[in-house]
């Protein structure tokens, strides 16, 4: 049996730590504490908090990927049921931690990447690619007539990414996942009807 390595531990229980207290809020001595490991081991594997916090937003996102994959790019189901599914997935996610924690990487767009150009880049990178998986399942749907051939589909993929994004947050301030079902219904209701 394979023993779970000090980098490991550093990288899961720190992406819980910075998720719950912040970029800002969770120190490294934080994050070696959640991980249970000396602080020696957090500079033994990472150059820096930067270089850290970059692994965690890839690990997170990872996780993202996979429910991207089976959702916006499952081409095997309906396009506005995978983007239905998508957002649903999401709000379960959210939900899992009371939606206390909000979304990584709105966290770091709003809070890190002021500190940190590679940061900002970074989840520059990755709103980028959420847009163009939006983007990919509203071409399906135009394609398979659930949307009209006149749709702006970048504008929309944009408005669907960043107005999850404001619901996360506000969500995340308020305790609360009415807004982001209200993006939700009013997306599907009014945008997409």
């Amino acid at each position: 049996m394979s023993r779970t390595s000090n980098r490991d531990k550093i990288l899961s229980n720190g992406l819980q730590v910075v998720l719950e207290r912040g970029y800002v809020g969770a120190s490294v001595r934080d994050i070696v504490e959640a991980a249970g490991v000396p602080q020696g081991s957090f500079t033994n594997h990472f150059a820096s908090k930067e270089a850290f916090s970059l692994e965690i937003l890839d690990l997170y996102f990872a996780n993202s990927r996979l429910v991207i994959g089976d959702t916006l790019r499952n081409d095997a189901l309906p396009p506005l049921k995978r983007l239905r599914a998508y957002i649903d997935a999401s709000i379960t996610t959210i939900r899992n931690h009371d939606a206390k924690n909000g979304c990584l990487v709105g966290n770091f767009a709003a809070e890190a990447s002021d500190h940190s150009e590679v940061i900002r880049k970074r989840v520059s990178d990755i709103y980028a690619e959420l847009r163009e998986a939006v983007a990919y399942c509203l071409k399906a749907a135009v394609k398979a007539g659930e949307l009209p051939k006149g749709l702006k589909i970048s504008e929309v993929s944009d408005f669907i990414v960043t107005g999850l994004q404001g619901a996360w947050l506000v969500s995340k301030v308020e305790r609360d996942l009415a807004f982001a079902e209200n993006f939700k219904k009013m997306l599907f209701s009014t945008v997409l009807a």
